[in-house]
C-alpha cells in the first residue's frame, strides 16, 4: 500500500521506502499502511508501544464517561483553569443578602411591564466552581449531540479498506473524537466560569429550572471597569436574570426548542478528512496535552453544510429574540428608576457584539455566533409590537412557536408588526379560520358544482340509462 490512512504522513516523501522495517517488509509496507517514515522519529517496531500508550490514555480518559464526552475530564480541566487564576472566592453571606434584595426589587419593577409572572423560586449566589457544577448537566444536553456526531464522523469517513485493516483502532478513533471534544469543552468552561455574570448570560437556561443565580466575584470585576455604583449594577443584572427566568419558566416549548435545534445542527456535521490527517499527525500518544493543543488550533472544526446553516439560522434567531425581549422589558422596568440603566444596556450589547468570552465559548462548542444586527433588530421588533398591540399581545407571541418571528422577519420587523394581528387571531380561533376556509371552498363549489353533477349524470346514463348497480 502506498497511501497512508489515519493521517500518518511522512515528513519527507522522498524518504518513503528507503528503510526496511523491523518486520522484514521493505518499501514501507505494513498491515496498517503506515510506512516507516509515517511519523518523525517513529518506526514500526514502536507501533505496539504507541497503540498501548494510546489505548491507556483513552481508557483512563473515558473511565468514568458513559457518553460521547468525558465530562469528568471536562470538569477537571475547567476547575484547574479556575484555580490557576486564584480569583474565585466563595460568596459571602453579605453578598448573598445583597443579591436576594436586588432580585426582590427587580421582580417588583418587572411586574408592570410583562404578563409573565415571577419565574424564579430560589435565588443563589455562585462561585465559578458552583457555576460549573450547576450548569454541567445542561451543557451535557447541548454538547452530546454535537460530540456524538463528531465522534462517529472520525470512523464513518474512513474508506472500507482502512476500516478492515484498522480493527480495534476504530474504537480508539471514536473515543478520541469524544475525548478531544471533552478537552475542548473543559477549556471553554474554565474561561466561561471566570467571566459569566448570571446563569442565563448567553440567553440559554444553563442552570436549574426556576433558579436565579448571580456570580458576585465576576460581577465585582465587571463593575470595576464601569463608572456606575456596584448596587446599581447588581440590580440591573438581577433584573436581566429575573426576566430570563420568567420567559423560560412560562414558555414551556422554549427550552426544548433550543435543544432540538442544536441536535439538528449536529446531524449535519461533516469532518474534513484533511483536517483529521493533520490532527492525527500532531497528536503524541505519550503526551495527552498534545491533543488539547491540536484541538485549540481549530483543526477539527466541522465543515458547514446547508442543513447546518439552516439550523444555526433558526437557533441564532431564537436566541436573538430572547435577548431582544429581555433587553426591552428590562429597559422599561429600570429606565426611569436606575440612572445608569441605558448605559448598562449598551455596555452589555457591546459586550455581546464584540464576542465576549460567553459568546466565544458557545461559538467554539456549537458553531454559533450571535450577530449584533439581529439583536438590535429583535429589540426593535418587540418595541414595535408593544407600541402597536400592547404588552399582552406582545407577550402572546411566545404562546406558540408558529407565532415566532423568523430571520426574514428580523430583516423587516415593521412588516411583522403590521401583520401580527391577523396571524395571531387565526391561531387564537382556529375553528373560525377553518369555517372561513370551508365557506370559501363552498362558494367555489357552488359556482361550478351544478355542471359537475350534470356531467356525472350524463356519464351514468351513458353507462346504463341512469341505473346504478
Amino acid at each position: 500500500m502506498t497511501d497512508l490512512p489515519f493521517g500518518f504522513n511522512s515528513q519527507d516523501p522522498d524518504d518513503r521506502g528507503k528503510r526496511d522495517d523491523p518486520s522484514g517488509r521493505s518499501g514501507g509496507e505494513s498491515p496498517f499502511g503506515v510506512g516507516p517514515g509515517g511519523m518523525p522519529g517513529f518506526d514500526m517496531g514502536s507501533l505496539g508501544q504507541m497503540l498501548s500508550q494510546l489505548g491507556q490514555m483513552l481508557s483512563q480518559a473515558s473511565q468514568h464517561s458513559s457518553g460521547p464526552v468525558n465530562y469528568d475530564l471536562a470538569k477537571q480541566l475547567a476547575l484547574q483553569q479556575i484555580n490557576s487564576g486564584g480569583r474565585d472566592q466563595p460568596p459571602s453571606a453579605g453578598q448573598h443578602d445583597a443579591t436576594t434584595e436586588a432580585f426582590r426589587l427587580a421582580e417588583l419593577w418587572l411586574d408592570p411591564v410583562t404578563t409573565f409572572p415571577v419565574g424564579a423560586q430560589s435565588v443563589r449566589t455562585w462561585s465559578a466552581k458552583d457555576w460549573v457544577d450547576s450548569t454541567l448537566p445542561t451543557w451535557r444536553r447541548l454538547c452530546d449531540p454535537v460530540a456524538r456526531q463528531v465522534s462517529s464522523a472520525w470512523t464513518d469517513m474512513l474508506p472500507a479498506e482502512a476500516k478492515q485493516n484498522a480493527g480495534p483502532l476504530l474504537s480508539m478513533l471514536g473515543q478520541m473524537g469524544g475525548m478531544a471534544y471533552g478537552s475542548q469543552l473543559g477549556s471553554a468552561l474554565g474561561q466561561f466560569a471566570s467571566e459569566v455574570l448570571t446563569s442565563t448570560d448567553i440567553g440559554l437556561p444553563l442552570g436549574e429550572p426556576r433558579t436565579a443565580a448571580l456570580l458576585p466575584s465576576n460581577i465585582d470585576r465587571f463593575t470595576q471597569g464601569l463608572d456606575r455604583p456596584a448596587n446599581e449594577v447588581l440590580v440591573f443584572l438581577a433584573a436581566r436574570e429575573a426576566a430570563h427566568l420568567r420567559l423560560f419558566s412560562h414558555v414551556p416549548w422554549l427550552r426544548q426548542r433550543l435543544l432540538a435545534t442544536v441536535e439538528e445542527f449536529a446531524h449535519g456535521i461533516r469532518v474534513d478528512p484533511n483536517a483529521m490527517e493533520e490532527l492525527a499527525g500532531k497528536v503524541d500518544p505519550s503526551n495527552p496535552a498534545s491533543l488539547e493543543e491540536a484541538m485549540r488550533s481549530g483543526l477539527l472544526e466541522p465543515r458547514s453544510t446547508p442543513e447546518q446553516k439552516q439550523a444555526l439560522t433558526r437557533l441564532e434567531t431564537l436566541l436573538a429574540l430572547i435577548e431582544g425581549w429581555v433587553d426591552l422589558v428590562v429597559g422599561e422596568a429600570l429606565g426611569d428608576r436606575l440612572p445608569g440603566a441605558d448605559a448598562l444596556r449598551e455596555t452589555l450589547r457591546r459586550r455581546r457584539a464584540s464576542g465576549g468570552p460567553a459568546e466565544q465559548a458557545f461559538a467554539t462548542l456549537v458553531g454559533l455566533e450571535l450577530r449584533p444586527r439581529q439583536l438590535r433588530a429583535a429589540a426593535t421588533l418587540w418595541r414595535g409590537l408593544t407600541d402597536r398591540h400592547g404588552v399582552e399581545q406582545r407577550d402572546s407571541v411566545w404562546n406558540h412557536p408558529d407565532l415566532m418571528p423568523t430571520s426574514a422577519d428580523l430583516d423587516d420587523p415593521v412588516d411583522f408588526v403590521e401583520h401580527f394581528g391577523r396571524a395571531s387571531s387565526e391561531l387564537d380561533d382556529p375553528l373560525a379560520a377553518l369555517r372561513r376556509a370551508e365557506e370559501s371552498a363552498a362558494a367555489g363549489d357552488a359556482s361550478s358544482g351544478g355542471e359537475e353533477r350534470t356531467d356525472d349524470d350524463q356519464d351514468d346514463q351513458g353507462r346504463g340509462g341512469g341505473e346504478r348497480p
